[in-house]
Order: C-alpha cells, then structure tokens, then sequence
C-alpha cells in the first residue's frame, strides 16, 4: 500500500522569461479536508523562492505535484538526444546537463540548452525552427504521453517550444529546479517512494479535472463558481469566492484536492506500463495508470 500523506501541495509552473511570474500558482490541502488554499506571493512567485519552500519550508509529510515534464522522451529511440555523445543515460543525468548549460542563464532559465548547438537539434523553437531530430508533427512523445492520450488528454511534446502548448520551457526550468532538489526530495518514479520526507511526483493538471468532470477541452476555469462545481465533484469543500479567477490558481487549487482524493490509490503508484528503465528515464505522470 502507499504511504500516507498530510499535505498535499500543486505547482502550477511557467517556463516564461523573468523574475517573478503571476503564472506560476502554488495550492495545498491538507489530508483532513477541508478547501484547497493558495499559498501567494503579491508580485507573483519566483522559482528560486519555490525552491526555497520546497527544500526549507515543506512539511516532511508532503506530496508535491509539479505541472511540468521531469524527462524527456527516451524509449522510442533508446535516448533522449540520439546521435550526441553526451546524451545522459538517466533522468538526474539530464537535469544535471540542462543545468550545467544553463549556469548562466538567470532565475533559472534555460535559453543557453535551447540554443546549444546539438540540443537545439531536438527542439521546435520559434522563428520556424526545428530540429533534424524532433521528429516532425506533434513530436516526440514518453511513454507516459502516450497514456495519457488513453485517459482523453491531449498531450505536446517535451520538446515543443512554440505556441501554448510550449511545454518544454515549463520542463527544462522544472529540471534545473529538480536538480538544485536534488538530495533534498525524492522525485518519484526516478527515486523509490520513501517511507517518510516529501516527494514530488510530475502532474498534468487535466488528469484532475477529468476526474472532476470536466473534459479535456474544458480543462480550464476561470471563475470559482466552475472550480466549485468540479470540487465537489471530487468531495471537497468549496473556496470561499465568487467570481473570475485565473486558470493557474484553479489550476493548482484543483489539482491540489485531486492528489488529496487519488494518492491513496495503489494502482497509481504501479502504472502498468511503466518499467524500471522507462522509471528512471522518462519519468511518469502520476494519474496516470
């Protein structure tokens, strides 16, 4: 069985330019019930200052969900950067790579990976660029992805950095934020679930909404009205508001009382289709199962 939990913590996460971003929404419930509460910064947060709650302030009974790709596609092609001879052969690998290019590149940021010579092979980027390697359409996908596409999400590539859906700045900041963790919190499936301190597992924030209800198109709310209806639907008390509200907060807000209702589930913890080498390659979305 898996262990148990008190808080249950979701980060909504930006991949943006900058130091301080209203885009990234950080939520907590905690196991007794009760409503999701935002945790905020007035200016918005930065991501050194989420790494500072995580490594300094988090309870040790915590789960962490991080809206962002902690791997990079590596089972179609037996690696994630194929033909570069420096490709890491596993998760904390990349995280270290990213962040070794990247050392100065401020608040985090990753401009310095994108742009390398041979890993910018692997990338859609803007301008109409893309990568020999990035596999044309939708791109590369983990294996993880292809689940998710089962559950009714519409998933895009790590290796997209383009448009909306430009989900692989979200990552490669997310992996130089994994690295500075490293030692400080288990990442789960790269890392065994601990018996105790804090883990942090990879989310999609519209598994949670499925599971409220909404459908992948509908993903997003923007009122609390809407977040409340699909709050309920996963059995937890209400946000005190009306009104607009922005999609990170209802992002986090949701996810938040999701991983409270689901971490308990077995089956979550053992996907079926993840292995040992996909574990610590790829990662997984945990939800995912």
């Amino acid at each position: 069985m898996p262990r148990a939990f008190e808080y249950f913590v979701a980060i909504d996460w930006s991949g943006a330019q900058g130091a301080s971003h209203k885009a990234i929404a950080m939520a907590v419930a905690h196991a007794r019930g009760g409503a999701p509460v935002l945790v905020e910064r007035e200016r918005g947060w930065s991501r050194e200052e989420v790494i500072a709650v995580l490594r300094d302030t988090l309870p040790a009974n915590s789960l962490v969900g991080l809206d962002l790709g902690i791997g990079f596609p590596h089972a179609d092609c037996g690696a994630y950067f194929p033909d570069w001879n420096e490709s890491p052969p596993d998760a904390p690998s990349l995280w270290s790579l990213v962040d070794a290019n990247c050392a100065d590149d401020p608040h985090l940021a990753a401009t310095s990976f994108v742009d390398h010579p041979q890993a910018s092979r692997h990338f859609r980027r803007h301008g109409g660029r893309e990568g020999a390697t990035f596999g044309g359409g939708q791109g590369r996908f983990r294996v993880a992805e292809e689940e998710q596409r089962k559950l009714g999400c519409k998933p895009y590539s790590n290796f997209n950095l383009v448009g909306a859906a430009q989900v692989g700045k979200s990552s490669l900041t997310g992996m130089r934020m994994l690295h500075a963790l490293r030692g400080d919190i288990s990442v789960w499936p790269v890392d065994p679930l601990p018996r105790t301190g804090p883990v942090i597992v990879e989310i999609y924030t519209t598994i949670a909404a499925l599971a409220a209800g909404r459908s992948a198109s509908r993903a997003k709310m923007r009122s609390y009205e809407e977040l409340n209806d699909a709050l309920a639907v996963l059995g937890s008390a209400p946000v005190v508001a009306k009104g607009p509200v922005d999609d990170h907060s209802t992002d986090a807000l949701l996810t938040a009382a999701w991983l409270r209702k689901v971490a308990g589930d077995a089956s979550l913890w053992s996907p079926a289709a993840m292995t040992s080498e996909i574990a610590r390659t790829e990662g997984w979305t945990f939800g995912v199962s």
